[in-house]
């Protein structure tokens, strides 16, 4: 265990019956770090959530805070407050009432709770509601109340259950901000489990992606981005063009997968499979080009249809098609698109530098 680790997971396993929610997990939690768990939904996540709050018990495997096994720990023992995607505020307390609860059943007096919910009430701009009733809040102030109720207790660890899911989609970006925010000021180490690659990808220091029970790859979110461990996480994350077939020339110096899409060039980064065997490369829809001619130099080649375009902010996705009927995107800014011919229909090459080809698992 590392000095700073303040959660272990140590061969955790969940079944519900005979349904097995998560799969034999080891990994760590560091101190004062923002994690964020994703996947689909019934990957695990919550469920990995949830036993950390002490609300399910693990059916096998021991789950430690600051090194003492919690397995046996009741909910109320733990420090670990939850923030739920239903908020879970109290509806016959206001605002300030609400903020002081966990200090009231912590047995703190009364004018001390006041003093520190009023802290938190002004650190999350929400003092002038300090008396009203939550029915007349709106989504984003009652988040913040929710917020101060868990953190007056200035817990070590914050346990985010999608807490942004019902907001808008301008009420969570600013929300990812104030997140953010809070978790630097403070040191408090954030658990935050989402669905929302965005969400988790903008906030946390490292990311976890689970899939059927099972931890496909932690890591930062750039080193999840830059390099997918898995044929699961390339998928998942949706940002890469996939090409899959037998490798062949095998080498230190790079290899050469034969792909229905033609032979691709590998450059000699890292592990590579051994000739004749069957490999995924991934190649980020960013560093994926076009043009109406294909390039004299040597690189990966393909041709493609246009099929449709999207447009997001500063950004156009082109989407084609190969000849053998293969999605492919290319993401880039409006001017390095602007010269070329992007109609439906129109015939142009994809091309990318070996360099930029990264090889997947395939399970």
């Amino acid at each position: 265990m590392q000095r700073d680790t303040l959660v272990s997971f140590e061969g955790v396993v969940k079944r519900f019956g005979s349904f097995v929610a998560v799969q034999k997990m080891d990994f760590e939690i560091r101190k004062g770090e923002f994690l964020a768990i994703m996947g689909s939904s019934g990957c695990g996540k919550t469920t990995t959530l949830r036993m950390l709050a002490g609300l399910e018990a693990p059916s096998e495997g021991v789950i430690r805070l600051s090194g003492k096994p919690i397995n046996d720990l009741p909910t109320w023992s733990r420090d670990t407050p939850m923030v739920w995607q239903s908020l879970a505020l109290f509806p016959f307390l206001n605002v300030r009432e609400n903020v002081e609860f966990a200090l009231k059943m912590r047995g703190i007096g009364k004018a001390e709770r006041r003093r520190r919910a009023e802290q938190w009430l002004d650190r999350m701009q929400i003092t002038e509601f300090a008396d009203r009733n939550i029915a007349q809040l709106s989504g984003g102030q009652r988040q913040r109340v929710a917020l101060a109720r868990s953190l007056v207790v200035e817990p070590e660890i914050l346990l985010l259950d999608e807490p942004l899911s019902a907001l808008d989609a301008a009420l969570k970006v600013r929300m990812q901000s104030v997140l953010k925010t809070l978790q630097r000021e403070t040191g408090i180490t954030f658990v935050y489990v989402t669905h929302s690659q965005s969400e988790a990808f903008s906030m946390a220091d490292r990311v976890v992606i689970m899939s059927r029970g099972v931890i496909e790859q932690i890591g930062t979110p750039q080193e999840i981005y830059r390099s997918p461990r898995t044929r699961f996480v390339a998928d998942f994350l949706g940002s890469s063009n996939l090409f899959s077939g037998k490798v062949r020339n095998g080498t230190a110096g790079g290899l050469e997968i034969e792909t229905p899409a033609g032979a691709l060039k590998l450059g000699g980064d890292g592990a590579m499979p051994a000739h004749g065997t069957t490999a995924t490369v991934t190649v980020l829809d960013t560093k994926t080009h076009l043009s109406v001619t294909p390039p004299l130099r040597s690189v990966n080649v393909v041709p493609v249809r246009v099929v449709g375009e999207e447009f997001v902010g500063a950004t156009a996705t082109v989407y084609l098609e190969t000849p053998q009927g293969q999605e492919i995107r290319v993401q880039k800014g409006h001017d390095e698109l602007a010269d070329l011919p992007l109609g439906i229909g129109q015939d142009l090459f994809a091309w990318w530098e070996p360099k930029d080809g990264h090889i997947v698992a395939e399970a």
